[in-house]
């Protein structure tokens, strides 16, 4: 079984080729790149283990790296040296053609990674392959789908209560909504970082890189927790997950395991079907649509950054999706 500092670059399905385990740590690396010699490898190596510590990241880009090599195979290329950055212009062409323009807050400082590629120097392949390999990663991200308010409600009403299972969800989908939180950081959570402070409930986010971010309750968000909380008897047991797993005969009781991004996904798919909506929503949609209804009422930009604990506005504005519903309204005045 690999490890989180593992690199998924080839799998089944896949034309790439054999990985070579690099003997210093253990790690695949690309047979490419191992070809290259030993400092080739190491430099691989270092970007995924010293400069990606987030492991949902690390394992994105590794997708990435899958696919970039697997087209270089295409083409012939078999050599690190014989790949030119005309190679990675023409894959991020390709790419362009079945995913959206690239997320430029993926590439430290702001820059879509093959522009910054063609500025290195022609000799440092290894960082020229992890270049088209983030291209890769950042066509990948199309955007977001999002919930108008009304409908974020329906769903958050349409969920029963009556069951410490619906209880779980509805917390879960208000904490994303309501303080713009990553599912990641969310399922992170143990019932400590749901604490008191003052005349009002805090929630404890762990987000990338080991930084906690702290934030009050919404009033709504406080009661929901509230519910979850004492239904399920969890509250004194501070140092345990605060959204489990569902076990039992008929799986209807909480675990004392902590839920999974898999786990989340699948309620996050089941349960706007049942509330009647048709939009595919995704784990990121609860916090795009938060943002985007704050800033509909009036929000300001500099503070859903901090909220959300972005570092860049930039980022924040991905998810300001309030053009689409001036779109929608421009569209509708096209009367016959």
């Amino acid at each position: 079984m690999m490890t989180d500092l593992e690199i998924p670059v080839a799998g089944p399905g896949t034309t790439t080729s054999l990985t070579i385990i690099e003997p210093a740590t253990g790690l695949p690396v690309p047979a490419m790149i191992a070809g290259a010699g030993e400092r080739a490898s190491l430099r691989f190596i270092d970007f995924f283990t010293a400069h990606i510590r987030n492991p949902n990241t690390r394992a994105a880009y590794g997708v990435a790296v899958r696919g970039f090599f697997t087209w270089l195979e295409t083409q012939a290329l078999t050599e690190l040296a014989e790949i030119r950055t005309h190679h990675v212009s023409t894959y991020t062409e390709i790419l362009t053609r079945n995913y959206s323009a690239p997320d430029r807050q993926a590439a430290p400082g702001g820059d879509p990674p093959a522009v910054r590629l063609a500025h290195r120097r022609p000799g440092d392949r290894s960082k020229s392959c992890i270049a088209g390999a983030r291209a890769h990663a950042c066509r990948q991200k199309s955007k977001t789908p999002v919930l108008l308010a009304d409908e974020a409600r329906q769903l958050i009403d349409s969920i029963d209560v009556s069951t410490i299972i619906g209880l779980r969800d509805r917390a879960l989908i208000a904490l994303l909504v309501y303080s713009f939180a990553r599912i990641s950081a969310a399922l992170q959570m143990d019932v400590e970082d749901y604490y008191p402070q003052g005349k009002r409930w805090w929630v404890r986010l762990h987000e990338k890189g080991g930084k906690q971010h702290e934030m009050p309750a919404h009033h709504l968000l406080e009661e929901y927790l509230d519910a979850y909380v004492t239904a399920a008897g969890i509250g004194a047991e501070k140092n345990t997950p605060l959204f489990r797993t569902l076990g039992g005969r008929c799986r209807k009781q909480l675990t004392a395991d902590r839920m999974t991004r898999q786990d989340a996904r699948r309620m996050i798919v089941r349960r706007p079907r049942n509330a009647g909506l048709l939009t595919r929503l995704g784990c990121h949609s609860f916090r795009a649509t938060g943002i985007t209804v704050y800033l509909l009422n009036g929000g300001l930009l500099e503070y859903a950054q901090q909220m959300a604990a972005h570092e860049s506005a930039r980022t924040t504005k991905l998810y300001d999706r309030r053009n689409d519903q001036v779109t929608l309204d421009q569209v509708e005045r096209i009367v016959l």
